[in-house]
């Protein structure tokens, strides 16, 4: 079908590293899944700085196919990356993005879109039987599920699944760095999207080697906890930058009081006086200009919030 972008009903974002061995396969299954939608529509892939014949591969198939767009990094900038730059290229009014390994079934598409009609804007698959390893997928997923899930207030099984559907005037709104691709419907939920799930299925790899590992683990909590202090206190920074600037202003106090006790009732040396000193301005200092930080970015909050309006 046709593919002017005033016109598009649907864009399918799919970040690609080293995956020579799936890239056909997998265009071909999400070709016949879109066909099967009877709309127009557009495939994006995001090539992350592949260094075997991916993206030989994809430009292959590009000259063959008006409604294939192929994006190429000059590195490996990692999966949020290559997935908001594809969004961002995307002009499907509906967007719908997958892994390039296989493991997402192009055919559960019609589902998720199927769902979102219900007047959903944005619906995450559920991998109820994933074919993954236990130790290094499945247990750490199950924990970052709870987690998320506590810490957001967003319900959702499975928040690692990549295959998920967003509106498109949702995803304007959001800025994807680090691992937040995988924590978009928490963002969704600060701009008020309407979210829910379906099951979809999920396949073993069969080619290709699995780009995960142990450590991306942690990068993912990092980014939970950066993520659950952003909602907290995103309409009010001064409430975080405040409680922290008055740790520090009380430890400050607490430094002056040694030093004053220990000048009356010590026999302190004048080097000893001098780190006390020192340490007490330090925790004054850090703690004043802890709540400056707050005051201005309570302040480009609070313009920020006019300008929308």
């Amino acid at each position: 079908m046709g593919t002017s972008k005033d016109k598009l009903e649907y864009s399918v974002v799919i970040p690609v590293y080293n995956e020579e061995d799936n890239a056909e396969l997998l265009y071909n299954r999400i070709v016949e899944a879109l066909e099967s939608m009877k709309s127009p529509y557009e495939v994006v892939f995001v090539d992350d700085g592949s260094s075997d014949k991916t993206f030989q591969v994809l430009s292959d198939l590009k000259k063959s196919d008006e409604n294939l767009k192929v994006i190429k990094f000059r590195g490996n900038f990692g999966q949020s990356a290559a997935m908001g730059a594809g969004f961002k290229y995307a002009s499907g009014k509906i967007v719908i993005a997958m892994d390039g390994d296989l493991q997402n079934d192009p055919m559960d598409i019609p589902n998720l879109v199927k769902k979102m009609n219900e007047g959903y804007d944005i619906v995450s698959g559920w991998r109820k039987n994933r074919k993954d390893k236990m130790i290094i997928r499945k247990i750490p997923s199950k924990i970052a599920n709870r987690l998320v899930q506590k810490l957001t207030g967003v319900k959702i099984h499975d928040t690692g699944c990549s295959l998920k559907a967003y509106r498109k005037d949702i995803l304007n709104k959001i800025r994807v760095y680090g691992e937040l691709h995988r924590f978009i419907p928490a963002l969704g939920g600060i701009e008020g999207a309407r979210i829910s799930e379906v099951e979809v299925t999920h396949h073993e790899r069969k080619f290709g080697v699995s780009k995960y590992n142990i450590t991306r683990t942690f990068r993912v909590i990092m980014d939970l906890i950066s993520l659950n202090v952003f909602m907290k206190y995103l309409s009010n920074p001064l409430q975080f930058f405040g409680r922290l600037g008055l740790v520090f202003n009380a430890l400050g106090l607490s430094f002056l009081g040694i030093m004053l006790y220990c000048l009356q009732f010590s026999n302190f040396t004048f080097e000893e006086v001098n780190v006390l000193v020192s340490t007490t301005f330090l925790f004054f200092a850090a703690g004043f200009q802890i709540l400056f930080f707050g005051l201005i970015a309570n302040v480009v909050v609070r313009t920020s919030n006019r300008i929308k309006k």
